[in-house]
C-alpha cells in the first residue's frame, strides 16, 4: 500500500504535506481505492476558514459521495483547479496532481495529533 513518509495522516484518510505555514491536503491512496472511480470534486472555497476535523469538501465517485474533513485549522489559500475538468486525478495521483486544496495553518500544533506514516499503515492494515 502506497503511504508516503513525508505526510501526516488523519484517521478519516486525508493527508497533509506541510511546507512552512501552508499545508497541501488530499485523500490517501487507500481512500481513493475504496471510493473507486471519482467523477466529481467539490472543494472548499478559497478564503474559507476551516476547523480541524470539520467537513470541508466532497468527493463523488460512481459508488458514493464522501465528505472530506480538514486535517488542520486554517484558511483555504488555493484549490486544485485541474480537478474541475479531471477529477480522476484523485485516483491516478492521490499524492501528486490529485491534491484537493492548500490551507494556511492557524495552529501548527494540531499536526501533532495526526498519524505518522507507520501508524496510518497499521490503521489500514
Amino acid at each position: 500500500m502506497n503511504v508516503p513518509d513525508d505526510l501526516k495522516y488523519a484517521e478519516s484518510h486525508e493527508w497533509i504535506r506541510v511546507d512552512g505555514d501552508t499545508g497541501t491536503v488530499g485523500i490517501t491512496d487507500h481512500a481513493q481505492a475504496e471510493l473507486t472511480d471519482i467523477v466529481y470534486v467539490d472543494p472548499p472555497k478559497v478564503g474559507a476558514m476551516l476547523a480541524v476535523g470539520a467537513p470541508c469538501a466532497v468527493v463523488e465517485s460512481v459508488k458514493a459521495a464522501s465528505d472530506i474533513y480538514s486535517p488542520a485549522s486554517g484558511e483555504v489559500v488555493e484549490v486544485n483547479a485541474a480537478l474541475a475538468s479531471d477529477p480522476a486525478l484523485v485516483n491516478t495521483a492521490p499524492y501528486g496532481d490529485g491534491w484537493l486544496f492548500k490551507i494556511r495553518l492557524s495552529d501548527a500544533s494540531q499536526l501533532g495529533s495526526l498519524k505518522s506514516p507507520a501508524d496510518y499503515r497499521a490503521q489500514i492494515g
